[in-house]
């Protein structure tokens, strides 16, 4: 008895520590030890869920896409239980025909899922049908209630629309329900930003990265708020731990680049832009953030010969030509050398 009783706890002991982890958004650590089961209980749809859900918060769509959601769909074709997530997940990814599919499936399943409803919602809004999106998720939302994500993506649909007074209201909602649900207080955050309320914006934002403290994008958006109520300290900071989080998050680099050219830090800015323009070779914002800095420097050769190929590489004629034109006025310079 005492030895089934500890193969017992050593089989939950995974499963409860890979729960608790994720509760807490420690994603890293939930995928850890989700992959400590034993091969015959980790190759089941409700493990495979929750790695894709891990994948998820964790901003690595690909990989919950392709990798856990896709084998818990294997193993269990009639599951719809975290069919909302893969469904967002297939929407970041922008892959239409997979969550067309995986709607039809749904509907086939079970319709009066509310996991279904949202599903039929972020295809119809990967669409870019904003208000048959937003039917959608209201309706899973009449299905159950008690849904939280369905008024989350309502809130972002109704976000996207522009109407800010329901987003708010469909946020609150799900706050309603799960105070701790902080892609909901993320939304509020960006409609305060939107309405350039940036102190209302930044205590949504580090509510929410209060959290989740893992997310590169909400350290990015505490950031971006202090920077535009003139705390470049803080800014800084936060900007910082978004890049040491997330060293692929482009937005963190792009403003961090900008508070250290306010305070007339050429030379750091320009590492972080040139460090930047190394993930996005050819993003003309970029290329002209950096023009500026050149010229600040007083090295406009570089701003003239070296940036033009990044900004204009692949154009028309034409179109090189307008843009060489808005270029040279913003470098104080009368025309360009022939380097196209």
């Amino acid at each position: 008895m005492a030895e089934s009783r500890t193969a017992l706890l050593q089989l939950l002991a995974p499963l409860m520590e890979g729960v608790r982890h994720l509760a807490a958004y420690r994603c890293s650590e939930a995928l850890a030890a989700l992959s400590r089961l034993p091969m015959s209980q980790a190759r089941t749809a409700w493990v495979m869920g929750a790695m894709g859900r891990a994948h998820f918060e964790s901003m690595n769509y690909a990989k919950a896409a392709q990798v856990r959601f896709e084998s818990a769909r294997q193993l269990d074709r009639t599951r719809v239980e975290g069919m909302e997530i893969y469904s967002t997940v297939l929407w970041h990814t922008k892959r239409e025909y997979e969550l067309s599919h995986l709607a039809q499936e749904c509907v086939a399943t079970d319709r009066l899922a509310p996991q279904t409803w949202c599903v039929l919602g972020n295809l119809f809004s990967s669409q870019k049908e904003h208000e048959a999106a937003i039917e959608f998720f209201l309706r899973a939302a009449q299905v159950d209630p008690t849904f939280t994500y369905a008024y989350t993506l309502a809130g972002h649909e109704y976000f996207a629309n522009e109407d800010y007074d329901k987003a708010a209201a469909c946020y609150r909602s799900a706050l309603k329900l799960d105070p701790r649900h902080y892609k909901a207080m993320y939304g509020l955050g960006q409609i305060a930003y939107r309405q350039e309320k940036y102190a209302e914006a930044l205590q949504n934002f580090r509510l929410a990265a209060g959290i989740n403290p893992r997310s590169s994008v909400l350290r990015c958006y505490v950031g971006m708020s202090a920077a535009k109520l003139g705390q470049t300290p803080l800014a800084l900071e936060k900007l910082q731990e978004a890049i040491d989080l997330d060293p692929a998050n482009p937005l963190a680099r792009f403003e961090r680049a900008s508070v250290l050219a306010s305070l007339e830090r050429i030379g750091e800015a320009l590492a972080e832009l040139e460090a930047l323009q190394r993930m996005a070779p050819g993003e003309a914002s970029v290329a002209f953030q950096m023009g500026k800095l050149f010229k600040r420097l007083n090295n406009r050769t570089v701003s003239k010969s070296t940036y033009v190929h990044v900004c204009f590489g692949g154009r028309t004629s034409k179109s090189v030509k307008v843009l060489l034109s808005t270029l040279s006025t913003l470098l104080g310079v009368e025309q360009f050398p022939n380097c196209l």
